[in-house]
């Protein structure tokens, strides 16, 4: 079975969020552990503490072929960004978009109107959007009902990103599971061992899974890791997936692979 994981970052420079490793971490280091741990591709999120982690990002697409798309970003609240839109395509390797919001001048963005003109940009150009939006779910909601041919993608299991470990951390699964009646909405089940209050294989998360699983089917759901601040292995983030005994191994094949690619339009 092929592997894809759904969300990678790259940077070379700037100071990470404290969760991540704290230096640079490229192209050649995640190739090394994406084959020990039988992974076949990784979609990058170049991280807003790099400047240039989007040049960075197509330079790994263009060093491995086959290996890596990208989720890319631009400064929201510059006017010239917005003529990026209707050629982001261009570039190589790009598919679509992401963003976070966590620094204190920019988490009213979502929800002050500072960002409402991506939406429609973003639908017309046919970019997907990812999204850390675990204290803003309910906007997801109606974003997607005012976009419907927008493709938006929520980070982490709409988990807080503040928690590191128990159910705390998945306050918002109620919200989150509702926004499984817009069809444009899917999900990534990234960063599960790092909101884990065990050990591997990580059982707690179990409960989490299920629920998103039976709210958004697995045609829905894209598996990955967010491996620079996970607390173990690749291998381990793999494995203790793959393990689940609840999971048909034909939606495994989806999550891990086939859903992301489809949703994302990254074509084999």
């Amino acid at each position: 079975m092929a592997i894809i994981d759904a969300q990678v970052h790259l940077w070379s420079k700037g100071t990470p969020s404290h969760l991540h490793l704290e230096r640079p971490y490229l192209a050649d280091e995640a190739i090394r552990g994406m084959d020990e741990a039988g992974i076949d591709g990784a979609v990058l999120h170049p991280p807003m503490w790099d400047p240039d982690s989007n040049e960075l990002a197509v330079e790994a697409v263009k060093a491995y072929p086959g290996r890596f798309t990208i989720l890319g970003n631009f400064p929201l609240d510059k006017p010239e960004s917005r003529a990026l839109v209707p050629t982001w395509k261009q570039r190589p390797g790009m598919l679509g978009l992401r963003f976070y919001f966590s620094a204190p001048e920019r988490r009213s963005w979502p929800l002050d109107g500072t960002i409402d003109w991506l939406w429609p940009a973003a639908e017309k150009a046919g970019l997907p959007v990812a999204l850390l939006a675990d204290y803003w779910l309910p906007r997801v909601g109606e974003i997607a009902a005012r976009h419907p041919d927008l493709k938006l993608i929520v980070d982490h299991m709409g988990a807080e990103r503040i928690y590191k470990g128990g159910d705390a951390a998945f306050a918002s699964m109620k919200e989150l599971t509702a926004l499984a009646k817009h069809p444009n909405i899917a999900v990534k089940l990234t960063g599960g061992p790092f909101y884990a209050d065990d050990a591997y294989p990580f059982l707690s998360l179990h409960k989490h899974y299920r629920a998103l699983y039976d709210a958004f089917g697995p045609r829905r759901l894209f598996w990955g890791t967010d491996i620079t601040k996970m607390p173990c292995s690749w291998q381990q983030c793999v494995t203790h997936f793959q393990q689940i005994e609840w999971i048909p191994e034909a939606d495994k094949k989806l999550m891990m692979d086939d859903a992301v690619r489809d949703w994302i339009g990254w074509k084999r």
